[in-house]
């Protein structure tokens, strides 16, 4: 027989608790027969709350017995609980998987094969757009975060504000294939500057920092991706410039 689990959430026409919503379809996946109870009003959510002595909700009781928020729900079915400040690969790996597949489609799109020289060049193109495009929904907290290893932000504080447009700048004229001689330089100078400052902060140093690649709200560790994404945009500025040299 399956377990009954009694949910008490919030839902009002101007609220509707996201966590509510959360250990309903928790409850619901782990097996159990929800009793969905909404509370109604700020009053009603008031009562209950004093009633069982609590301080939020949802709460969710299990066979009669307090189980707790979503939070302790999570716990409650074995599951680890998240920690804000745990490292995390993940934001990175977004962006270059869908670049990847992005560049994949529009290789598709443009030559009938998914496997080209451009779409090389879009995949690392887009993904300097997109990873700029996380830098500038917070230019003053990415900035921040890039004074503790940029070298030459380190001596030209300004140098945090512009990166990320110019980064925006030589992703955009590379996905277009024009100026060259614009993109070119603006890449390599970046790249350059940002794969000596890791190699000095982590490799020489030997110093633990958040990387500031994906914006200044990660937890992403300044490594091994951080050079490679660096590396990307110097291989990819050698490349066209030379293309725009020798075409």
């Amino acid at each position: 027989m399956s377990q009954t689990a009694e949910l008490y959430r919030m839902v009002m026409d101007d609220h509707l608790c996201p966590y509510g919503l959360k250990s309903k379809d928790l409850l619901e996946r782990e097996g159990l027969v929800v009793q969905d109870y909404p509370l109604r009003s700020n009053n009603e959510t008031e009562e209950f709350k004093k009633e069982h002595n609590v301080r939020t909700t949802p709460q969710t009781f299990i066979d009669g017995k307090r189980i707790g928020g979503y939070e302790a729900l999570r716990e409650y079915f074995g599951k680890e609980p998240k920690d804000k400040d745990e490292i995390s690969y993940q934001p990175i790996a977004a962006v270059f998987i869908t670049t990847a597949l992005m560049a994949m489609a529009a290789s598709w799109a443009a030559f009938g094969s998914i496997f080209t020289v451009r779409g090389a060049e879009w995949f690392i193109a887009f993904s300097m757009c997109i990873l700029a495009i996380q830098k500038l929904m917070d230019v003053e907290s990415f900035s921040i975060m890039f004074l503790n290893y940029d070298l030459l932000a380190r001596r030209w504080v300004r140098y945090g504000h512009f990166y990320p447009f110019a980064e925006a700048l030589a992703g955009i004229l590379m996905i277009a294939g024009i100026l060259r001689w614009i993109s070119a330089p603006v890449a390599f100078f970046i790249g350059t500057v940002g794969a000596i400052s890791v190699i000095k902060a982590v490799y020489i140093d030997k110093r633990e920092l958040k990387c500031a690649c994906v914006g200044g709200d990660t937890n992403v560790p300044l490594g091994v991706i951080s050079l490679t994404e660096n590396m990307m945009m110097v291989a990819m500025a050698i490349w066209i410039g030379g293309k725009a040299l020798f075409n």
